[in-house]
Order: structure tokens, then C-alpha cells, then sequence
């Protein structure tokens, strides 16, 4: 049974790094000493051990211990003896690429299939759904694929954002950009807006958090979905 958390963003304006989220977390990692925690995307270039740093600081609110991949020999042990395991967001490009050099994106998969709890946040979230096609990054380094952990049955595009029609801004819209990924693949996308989170937890898959999320399905108009939502047989 999988239970997950993937949030679009990790941090709100005037929050803490995770503060919307830690009053979940003790839920989601149950019983658990030790959460794995996954540095690759690297935001702004920090480094693993900061970011490491960062990451256990929030946990540490929830009573809950962090220990980064990167302080691992073996990262395909790490996660083969993981009692949790949150990725954190950045680049999707190069925590992708990452993720398959270290030999761990399938063992992550395995894992969060049998039952390890999950939580990711904004990169580490748009790897939950079938590929990472729908990011919003910057491609600066080139995976060897673009299919990830398939924790949902669709993808996910994290910080969704709606036109503003204040904006001198005319050009592509997020909304412009799913239409062109459906124009060849034909999954589902979220447009998972800050704040909210998509729930895995006994053989559902619901929307939390205030928002309302939009869907995008191929060939049909897009439509908002309010929180509570189940989305288990969206695919």
C-alpha cells in the first residue's frame, strides 16, 4: 500500500522551509526513527550537505530524524533500507539524472510500492507522476529518461500558475504548455498549486490543501477540482 505526500512547493510566502507540511509528517512516517533524505535536484546550488541540513531542521519540529543520501556509501542500500524516504525540490533535470546515475530510481520505486512512506516537494514531486515531462525546469543536463516513479497514475506540474491578465506577459501560459505536452502524450496533468498536496493513504489518492487544483486531459477542456477531491481513477 502506498502512502505519499507530494506537495507542489516546500515553502510559503513567510514560512519556514516545510512549516505547512510538518504537522503531517509524524502521520506520514509513523513509527519510523529515520527518514532518507534525497539532496539531488540541489536548489541554487546548494550543497548536498546543506541542503541535508536544511531538510533534517524542519523534520527535526516533527520529531522526526533525517539522514541524507549523501552520507551513504551505497545509495541503492540506503534506499533498499529506508524507513522513509523525502526528496526535496530544485532542478527535476538533474535530480533525475542523478537518480538514475546512483542506480536508485527504480529501487525508490520498489520501495515506495512496498509500502515506504514518501514525500516530495516541487522537483521531488513532479517525479511521483509517470514522467517528469510536465517540470517547469531548466533542462541542464539530459537524463537517460524521462520516466519516473509512478507514484500516481498521471503527471504532476508543481507550482502551477494561472494567467494573469494584469501581466505584460503575452506569451506561453502554463496551461499553454500541458496542451503542448498533450498534443503528443495522452496522461493526465495536475496543475498542483502552491500550498497544496496530493494525499496517498489507504488505496486513495486525494487533493489536499486550501486550492483547488486544475486538470488536463488530453483532447478535453481543462477544470478545476476542489480539495477532498479523489483522484484515484484519474489516469
Amino acid at each position: 500500500m502506498i502512502k505519499a505526500i507530494l506537495a507542489s512547493t516546500s515553502t510559503l510566502h513567510n514560512q519556514d522551509y516545510l512549516e505547512y507540511l510538518v504537522s503531517h509528517l509524524p502521520e506520514l512516517f509513523k513509527d519510523e526513527e529515520e527518514v532518507l533524505f534525497i539532496p539531488y535536484a540541489r536548489p541554487g546550488g546548494i550543497s548536498h550537505k546543506e541542503y541535508t541540513a536544511k531538510a533534517a531542521e524542519a523534520f527535526a519540529k516533527a520529531g522526526l530524524k533525517l539522514k541524507g543520501i549523501n552520507e551513504f556509501q551505497n545509495p541503492v542500500e540506503a534506499v533498499n533500507k529506508a524507513q522513509g524516504i523525502f526528496t526535496g525540490g530544485g532542478n527535476t533535470f538533474l535530480l533525475v539524472s542523478e537518480l538514475y546515475r546512483n542506480k536508485v530510481m527504480n529501487e525508490i520505486k520498489t520501495a515506495v510500492r512496498n509500502g515506504t512512506p514518501y514525500m516530495g516537494t516541487s522537483a521531488g514531486t513532479n517525479i511521483g507522476g509517470l514522467s517528469m515531462q510536465t517540470t517547469n525546469d531548466m533542462p541542464i543536463v539530459y537524463p537517460p529518461s524521462f520516466q519516473t516513479l509512478g507514484i500516481v497514475p498521471f503527471n504532476i506540474n508543481p507550482h502551477y500558475l494561472d494567467p494573469d491578465p494584469n501581466s505584460e506577459h503575452k506569451g506561453e501560459t502554463r496551461e499553454t504548455r500541458i496542451k503542448e505536452f498533450h498534443s503528443i502524450n495522452s496522461q493526465p496533468v495536475i496543475g498542483l498549486r502552491e500550498g497544496s498536496w496530493i494525499d496517498l493513504k489507504d488505496n486513495k489518492v486525494t487533493l489536499k490543501g486550501e486550492l483547488q487544483a486544475r486538470v488536463f486531459e488530453k483532447d478535453k477542456l481543462p477544470f478545476e477540482i476542489e480539495t477532498g477531491t479523489d483522484l484515484t481513477d484519474l489516469n
